[in-house]
């Protein structure tokens, strides 16, 4: 069916496709078995949804700097949203309760993307801490540095990836390293 008022919505520039592939790498990253192995990050419910928190905020991170980057960070926050509203109505969560509980994962992204943008610009240690209290359920702060330096190497590797790279879906994540690799 055509709606009456499509045409003022603007289009959008990003096509369907590279929001799903980038997405789809984000999700897939949160799901690699280290974290969960060999850097204690809990594998639960909220614990997954933490890492794809981590994941999503570190892309949306370098997007900022990107020419073009604001329309693919809303879109990719959009699918982001509609996979956590998908996910619930999966588990069973009723019509009345989705709303509430899409506000507490707005909440709670926000919230993570606030400490750990103020976390990384500060130092390793502090960014440490908040992925130790948001992630790691406020224990094993040994495994929270360890996080803690693969997301800053993630940073600086998305830092080196090209504005268009980004935008076409182009790049990957690196794989976190296992203890006593050294890079």
């Amino acid at each position: 069916m055509l709606w009456p008022f499509n045409h003022f919505r603007k289009p959008r520039l990003t096509p369907a496709g590279t929001i799903e592939a980038i997405y789809g790498m984000i999700v897939t990253q949160a799901r690699e078995p280290i974290f969960y192995r060999d850097l204690g990050v809990p594998d639960t419910v909220n614990g997954r949804f933490d890492l794809l928190l981590l994941h999503l905020w570190l892309l949306l991170r370098r997007l900022r700097t990107t020419q073009g980057g604001v329309e693919l960070s809303q879109a990719l926050f959009d699918r982001f949203c509609e996979d956590m509203d998908d996910n619930l109505r999966e588990m069973g969560v009723g019509d009345q309760t989705v709303p509430k509980r899409m506000r507490a994962f707005g909440e709670a992204f926000y919230g993570r993307v606030q400490a750990y943008d103020q976390a990384i610009d500060t130092d390793a240690e502090a960014l440490a801490q908040a992925i130790c209290k948001n992630i790691l359920n406020g224990a094993r702060m040994d495994q929270a540095l360890r996080l803690a330096t693969y997301a800053q190497a993630t940073e600086a590797d998305l830092g080196m990836t090209t504005d268009p790279a980004l935008l076409l879906g182009s790049f990957k994540f690196p794989m976190p390293l296992r203890e006593n690799e050294t890079p």
